[in-house]
């Protein structure tokens, strides 16, 4: 790491003021950089590196100096994060070029954003990511804005925006979100301050989602796995992923679509979850083996156990809209299901997720072993998906105390 010092050239400007420079000294060669500051001796201070008290301005100055070494100080260990040893040259080519990235509008930010997650292979966060830019920008008649721009009023103005157009606050909350990631990752990148953050006065956690009810009683979990599909078999791999999930401690959509044959070994299914990059092992149990053995008959066309993507060497956008196509023909089939089964629920994927964490809450399992179990980074995310238990479950636990 360099060393930064401000200091007073002794030599004076032609105005009769001595200017003062950030000496940036590297393998003991030194680099001045302008602060575009000048004042007289006597008002600056050479052992705090500082102006005097006795100049007018000394606070508003000394504040922009700290703001100068800041922005000197970060390219240096944006460098040393990237394993980068950068040459003094290679710094002030550098230093200068921040203050013009601080200038992107929000619509190019936004834009490199989606760009970066699609070259990364993480096409469903650029998907969301550019469903999102599409919206707000619509609601701008795409107008060129800056983070600045991006104040409470904006959002309000955005929300009504949103209700009127039949949005609900889940949403709402969604599109929020996207933006409110966007804004902390400028900020994160030293593009932007903090200064005017609108997401302190424009609380996005007031968009309370309503409370419908996604899980469903392991009763009718099992009307679902014994669900007679003779006359209908094509609803048959819609089940069975239904069923799956549900015994594989909710396994995701996307996780059970790239799962391999190569995942199980010795009666463990072993894989990493998408979402969390965490590592699960998850024991193979009856239900589970059935619809193995269902998809092991017959000649396997490909790598993957499931039926879902039909070529080996498929690319991370075929991947996404592979997932997306099926994703969408399995909801639909899970509402026939629902149907035949006499199911009063709005039944799609993720009810089998939300299932399997509120049927082990009912049996007296513990919100950090059902958090474990589902691979949820930290208990507060499983204590959202068991929240909603219905007023019914929790009526009959009373119940049991008369």
């Amino acid at each position: 790491m360099a060393s930064l010092k401000f200091i007073l050239k002794n030599k004076a400007h032609s105005n009769g003021l001595f200017p003062i420079y950030l000496r940036v000294t590297k393998d003991r060669k030194s680099k001045l950089i302008s602060t575009g500051f000048y004042c007289e001796k006597a008002h600056w201070n050479d052992n705090k590196n500082e102006f005097r008290k006795t100049h007018l301005q000394y606070q508003q100055k000394n504040s922009t100096l700290e703001k100068i070494k800041a922005k000197a100080e970060k390219v240096f260990s944006d460098a040393i994060a990237e394993n980068n040893d950068l040459t003094l040259p290679e710094f002030e080519e550098l230093f200068f070029s921040y203050k013009a990235e601080k200038k992107i509008s929000v619509n190019e930010f936004w834009t490199t954003t989606i760009d970066n997650l699609t070259k990364s292979g993480r096409t469903g966060n650029a998907r969301y990511y550019a469903d999102c830019k599409r919206a707000f920008f619509n609601f701008l008649n795409n107008k060129t804005i800056y983070f600045r721009d991006i104040s409470p009023l904006l959002l309000d103005k955005y929300e009504i925006h949103l209700r009127t157009r039949g949005s609900s606050d889940s949403g709402i909350a969604v599109r929020m979100r996207a933006i409110r990631a966007l804004y902390n990752d400028a900020v994160k990148k030293g593009l932007i301050s903090k200064d005017n953050y609108p997401f302190d006065a424009y609380k996005i956690s007031k968009l309370k989602a309503s409370s419908n009810k996604r899980a469903i009683s392991f009763d009718n979990i099992q009307k679902i796995r014994t669900l007679d599909l003779t006359i209908i078999p094509q609803l048959t791999n819609s089940r069975n992923y239904f069923i799956f999930s549900y015994y594989t401690r909710g396994m995701n959509f996307y996780d059970i679509m790239k799962l391999k044959w190569d995942n199980i070994s010795e009666g463990l299914i072993i894989y990493t979850r998408s979402k969390t990059k965490t590592k699960l092992t998850v024991k193979i149990t009856e239900p589970v083996q059935e619809i193995l053995d269902y998809y092991s008959k017959g000649k396997k066309k490909t790598k993957y156990i499931f039926p879902i993507i039909l070529n080996d060497e498929s690319s991370p956008i075929q991947l996404e809209y592979r997932k997306e196509k099926t994703l969408k023909k399995f909801n639909k089939d899970l509402k026939k299901i629902a149907e035949l089964c006499q199911i009063d629920a709005s039944l799609t994927s993720y009810v089998a997720r939300h299932s399997f964490a509120t049927n082990l809450k009912q049996k007296g399992v513990s919100t950090d072993v059902i958090s474990e179990a589902m691979g949820h980074q930290n208990i507060a995310i499983t204590q959202a998906y068991l929240k909603d238990l219905e007023n019914s479950v929790i009526d009959e636990a009373v119940e049991k105390l008369l």
